[in-house]
């Protein structure tokens, strides 16, 4: 049985639109958080950063990067650890399955998702090399045991 391995731009639009998701809920939370808070931000002070107060800093872009990275993490660890697909894979024909052939459980996208912080690292070098493996696994793939398949034919 041949195996038809995600491949890179495939994995990476899907990325793109699972972001485009986590942005749009965690931009949501971030402003229901500054409303139960009351916290006053001014645009100019959330985005510019060299003028950022303490305050602001603590108040603010604390909590809405807290509130990202949670959001992250729970997102990427559920939808892996539970049915192998978040909605941007499902709806490109992608699936993130255990090597081994294994059920995929929460503790292997957890590894999977703290195996994203490694692909960055070196300028996104992990991802990068989805494009050169010979089975498509980015580094994060490599470090949970994981591999990404297609689900339907093109």
């Amino acid at each position: 049985m041949y195996i038809h391995y995600g491949g890179f731009w495939r994995r990476g639009l899907a990325f793109f639109i699972d972001i485009t998701i986590l942005y749009t809920l965690s931009t949501a939370l971030f402003a229901t958080w500054i409303t139960i808070t009351h916290t006053p931000v001014e645009s100019h002070e959330f985005f510019i950063l060299s003028n950022t107060t303490p305050e602001i800093f603590i108040g603010v872009i604390l909590p809405y990067y807290g509130i990202s990275v949670l959001l992250n993490m729970t997102y990427f660890t559920y939808f892996h650890g539970t049915i192998g697909q978040t909605p941007g894979k499902k709806l490109l024909g992608l699936k993130v399955i255990d090597i081994t052939g294994k059920e995929m459980t929460l503790g292997i996208a957890f590894l999977r998702w703290a195996g994203y912080i490694i692909s960055k690292l070196v300028l996104f070098l992990g991802f990068i090399w989805i494009a050169f493996d010979r089975r498509k696994q980015g580094w994060h793939d490599k470090i949970a045991g994981t591999c990404v398949i297609r689900t339907k034919a093109d």
